[in-house]
């Protein structure tokens, strides 16, 4: 009776260990059921939160002597951090939710963040010329950035109900609009494909663009993105960067929205490019200038933490140029690993989407780290001048509530999609394969 008790004790042992391999087993440890999904992605969320604590902690110390602030040191510091906490918070609970749920939720979550985006302009707070943030109570919330991800929620669901056809459809409608009524094959590439797949996207960048040029730009591109890996077909999504190219010479030549403050933005980068003197008085200097000067600082291994010497200089150290303070302060090869902490969140999406088998939460999952990481990307070229300036902040380190909730709400679905797929739950709707012919 001894060798079979054994026996079976070993093969309980080896089917748990095989079913842990496989993300079937529910881990012992309460933190392992606390956080579930992608073990990758949580480790570097948890990096990332350090080091935003460490970047504005060091880099408001200035606003603590600004005679007009009357705050302490670490003001700006506890504030920091009751925002990762809830962000993590919200983080958890969000990754815990079906993403069946998400596809239901897709579309009163979109309208929503329409409307709040548009009624920005109406009653909301300017700053900088900008309409961004809408009054609620001591805090402000910036509707944007619920938008951009409400946007990748909503185009998963509308490429994922239409995998069975999508190599057959159409977005784009001709360019002579007098026959959208009159000829029935483009009034059925509006119903099919463009109605639903192409205006939601344009919408999306059309209510985002007169206070966040950049905004729109990178909502476009995830979403061509998007398209293109739900298997639109690619003769349309160059149709559609013509058109996209040709509204934006349109709406620069008409100085629409921001367009002024964004020609000015590229006047100012070539001229950086062909005239840029950094040893002029630092008072002369541009923010990127400043930027660039923090880098040079740091070189390889940093001034050191809270020894920057440009945080005084810079406007804006704690979001707009998070990066060129973090170099300063902890030098290039730090900030290579930072970079690759960002680079590395679309890899593990690309493996999240692998393992799907079906659209819509593969096609969720990569949208979602297709905007942080490129978000992240625009940020950091920003600050060593290969792009003009765009005030796109640092995803999960510079300070700034809306960015850092949504970042998190965009991060905890990719969790719920991993999650998912060690549980094997997901179902499987007809006609939603990717791989589907």
């Amino acid at each position: 009776m001894r060798e079979p008790e054994c026996r079976s004790e070993a093969a309980g042992r080896t089917a748990e260990g095989a079913a842990e391999r496989d993300g079937g087993a529910a881990p012992r440890h309460p933190f392992g059921r606390l956080f579930t999904g992608d073990r990758v992605l949580w480790i570097i969320v948890a990096v990332l939160a350090v080091v935003s604590i460490l970047v504005v902690y060091s880099s408001t110390a200035k606003m603590a002597y600004d005679a007009h602030a009357a705050r302490s040191s670490t003001h700006f510091l506890r504030q920091q951090v009751m925002i990762l906490v809830m962000s993590l918070a919200v983080m958890i609970a969000v990754h815990k939710i079906n993403c069946r749920i998400y596809n239901r939720l897709a579309v009163p979550a979109y309208l929503l963040s329409v409307a709040l985006t548009a009624a920005v302009y109406f009653m909301g707070v300017t700053t900088n010329g900008a309409a961004r943030w809408i009054p609620v109570g001591p805090f402000q919330f910036q509707p944007s950035e619920a938008l951009k991800v409400a946007t990748v929620l909503f185009l998963a669901r509308q490429l994922a109900g239409r995998q069975s056809k999508m190599e057959q459809l159409r977005i784009v409608p001709t360019w002579r609009f007098w026959r959208w009524r009159s000829d029935p094959v483009q009034r059925r590439i509006w119903r099919e494909g463009t109605w639903p797949l192409l205006v939601p996207v344009l919408l999306s960048c059309v209510v985002i663009f007169p206070a966040h040029t950049s905004s729109a730009v990178l909502v476009f591109a995830a979403s061509w993105v998007m398209m293109l890996i739900g298997r639109v077909r690619f003769g349309e999504l160059l149709k559609l960067a013509g058109w996209a190219a040709a509204g934006v010479l349109l709406v620069m030549t008409l100085n629409l929205g921001r367009s002024e403050t964004a020609e000015g933005r590229v006047q100012t980068w070539i001229h950086l490019w062909t005239r840029s003197q950094l040893d002029k008085p630092v008072d002369r200097l541009t923010d990127v200038e400043r930027s660039m000067i923090a880098i040079r600082n740091g070189g390889l291994f940093g001034e050191g933490a809270g020894q920057s010497a440009m945080r005084v200089e810079m406007i804006h150290p704690e979001s707009d140029f998070a990066f060129a303070f973090f170099v300063e302060e902890y030098g290039i090869l730090l900030a290579l690993v930072l970079v690759t902490l960002y680079l590395w969140i679309f890899f593990r999406a690309i493996e999240i989407f692998r393992r799907c088998g079906t659209a819509f939460p593969g096609l969720l999952a990569l949208g979602l780290a297709l905007l942080v990481t490129c978000q992240a990307l625009l940020h950091i070229m920003v600050t060593v001048n290969l792009i003009p300036e765009t005030g796109q902040t640092l995803p999960l380190i510079s300070r700034g509530g809306s960015s850092t909730l949504f970042t998190a709400i965009a991060l905890g679905m990719i969790l719920s999609v991993s999650r998912q797929n060690d549980e094997r739950s997901h179902d499987m709707p007809r006609g939603e394969s990717l791989y589907e012919r």
